[in-house]
């Protein structure tokens, strides 16, 4: 009884502060009809500081982690962004009324990270002081990439086997002896350049482009005074307008939801939860292990609770034209996002009672 008491005081507590409020704030502002607009350029080179800022302090971080401390999670990272996609084409992807395709494309979305809402978990630890392990942002690469990766990947492979069976059903004299021809020239042919081709055009990506380009200096550089003078007091305020930038997004997106199943709604709903659970349970492997805090297993749950918003619909649209963007960017944007960082205090609640 005292977890959930600590668990609801936690939620109404958090969600007063400056990084929920805000995105509550432009999702109220839409909903009233507000004409409020900040243009795209100013948005993207928002998004664009946050990420050299989040690359930055995990580069400067990483430079003096211990690599076992850093390898664990990282692989926890990957494996959930995996897990995430391969729950989702066995629950969404095979709901009644929905596309394979467009199941898996979604499912590869919540799979992938959200910069901002990683960047608002960031936030909100640090406006309560609790302490988190500086490399979090290089995790962000290892579960994207992963869940697209993986997404992507099993789409394709479907697509190719209906064709082989569509093939196949189209001569019945050669039923019996097609599919052992067909079907594995198609796979092989597929999967001879699809990894390489997802992975350079995902590196490629504004976001993870932005994210490692600013790893990569705080590694290899001493970027530390522009670091400290620059990109952290800029931090919370940018912060706050992308949150109402989200909010209002989020309540935009949410009338495409009505053009695909009722059961994107449900997903979009009860995804992010579930996927923060299965973040949070790695991270609790990782923090017996390795001694992994606090801090970074709630922020593990973050990624795996978010929905990716900048790096994965250009890909997902790259890779896979035949996948409908109302079902999976209406449900990540729509809900998938708002849940995740509303959700931010419930996995804070669960870390204080199960770590301390």
């Amino acid at each position: 009884m005292d977890i959930i008491v600590t668990i609801f005081s936690t939620i109404i507590d958090q969600l007063q502060k400056p990084t929920l409020a805000f995105l509550i704030g432009g999702m109220l502002l839409a909903s009233l009809g507000s004409k409020l607009e900040v243009p795209e350029p100013v948005y993207k080179f928002i998004v664009m500081l946050l990420l050299l800022k989040v690359g930055l302090g995990a580069g400067i971080s990483v430079r003096d982690a211990n690599l076992t401390e850093l390898l664990v999670p990282a692989a926890g990272a990957a494996i959930v962004g995996v897990l995430i996609v391969l729950l989702g084409s066995r629950t969404l992807a095979r709901w009644k009324g929905v596309s394979k395709i467009d199941g898996l494309a979604t499912a590869g979305l919540f799979g992938a990270v959200s910069a901002s809402t990683l960047a608002a978990g960031m936030a909100v630890l640090d406006d309560e002081n609790i302490a988190y392990e500086g490399f979090i942002g290089a995790l962000y690469p290892f579960m994207d990439i992963a869940a697209l990766v993986t997404a992507i990947v099993m789409a394709k492979v479907s697509v190719a086997r209906r064709a082989s069976n569509a093939e196949i059903a189209a001569d019945g004299t050669m039923a019996m002896n097609a599919a052992p021809k067909t079907e594995p020239a198609q796979i092989e042919g597929l999967e001879k350049g699809l990894v390489k081709t997802i992975l350079v055009d995902t590196f490629r990506s504004p976001a993870i482009s932005a994210l490692l380009i600013g790893l990569a200096i705080g590694i290899f550089a001493a970027p530390d005074s522009v670091y400290d003078s620059f990109y952290e007091p800029l931090f919370r305020g940018l912060l706050s307008i992308l949150m109402l930038i989200m909010g209002m997004e989020a309540w935009a997106r949410l009338s495409e939801l009505r053009k695909v199943a009722h059961a994107y709604i449900l997903y979009g709903i009860a995804a992010p939860l579930v996927h923060g659970m299965l973040g949070f349970g790695v991270g609790l492997i990782a923090h017996h292990l390795t001694g992994f805090s606090a801090g970074g297993v709630v922020l593990l749950s973050i990624m795996a609770a978010s929905s990716s918003d900048i790096s994965g619909p250009p890909t997902m649209r790259g890779a896979l034209p035949e996948a409908n963007p109302s079902a999976y960017v209406g449900t990540s944007t729509g809900l998938g996002t708002p849940v995740a960082i509303l959700s931010i205090p419930l996995f804070m609640a669960l870390a204080a009672a199960f770590i301390g």
